[in-house]
């Protein structure tokens, strides 16, 4: 550990050197523990009103005087209503009334008939949209698409699931991909292929590819 100490003037012994500065920081560290200090750094006293305030305990005080004086209030109330005889009948017998009830459902009715109406004259009318046409043109132009292209069409959904290594269902073209990937790793990670020897990627993809071809006949 003293070898990679790099003292502050050339030193001929780094060790005895290293050995010499610990030893003076750790008497300056003593001094400066038990140094005392000249200045009084003790804060000021803070003063009584502060730490008593005085206008919240009485604040407190009044509040918790008007609780208990409505408290009291409502236990004397409670205790009179006990001791006492009901007198008042304070059922409410009183059944809701509506002056246009009958103007309201009127109303109702009448909109309820209107919607109805609406409601069969929309069913009854004849679309002005030609659908069979649209249908025709969408049908003439999907057999064109299939004359002009080159491979039949939807072959991406007709694809067979091939179970690959790790148990995992994928199509030919995916699992083609991975084996691909599988087979560069493979040959990055071992002694064929120099990747650290500075060469361009091109050369480095014609060793790989001279190494040796991933199977394509999936």
């Amino acid at each position: 550990m003293h070898r990679s100490y790099q003292p502050l003037k050339p030193v001929t012994n780094r060790y005895l050197q290293q050995r010499w500065d610990q030893s003076d920081y750790d008497n300056h560290r003593s001094k400066v523990s038990s140094a005392l200090p000249a200045v009084d750094t003790r804060g000021s006293r803070t003063p009584a009103h502060i730490q008593l305030k005085l206008k919240k305990l009485q604040l407190q005080d009044e509040r918790l005087s008007t609780i208990d004086r409505d408290n009291r209030l409502l236990a004397s109330r409670l205790a009179h209503i006990v001791c006492s005889k009901g007198l008042v009948d304070h059922r409410n017998q009183y059944h809701l009334r509506s002056l246009n009830a009958d103007k309201r459902r009127e109303e109702l009715l009448l909109v309820g008939h209107q919607n109805q109406a609406i409601y069969q004259r929309i069913m009854s009318r004849q679309s002005e949209y030609r659908h069979q046409l649209w249908l025709d043109d969408w049908e003439r132009a999907e057999r064109r698409r299939d004359d002009i292209s080159q491979y039949p069409r939807g072959l991406v959904d007709k694809q067979l699931p091939v179970k690959t290594s790790s148990g995992t269902n994928t199509t030919r073209s995916n699992a083609r991909s991975f084996e691909t990937l599988t087979w560069m790793n493979e040959t990055l990670s071992s002694d064929v292929v120099d990747v650290s020897s500075g060469r361009d990627t091109r050369t480095i993809w014609e060793q790989l590819t001279s190494v040796r071809k991933p199977n394509q006949n999936l």
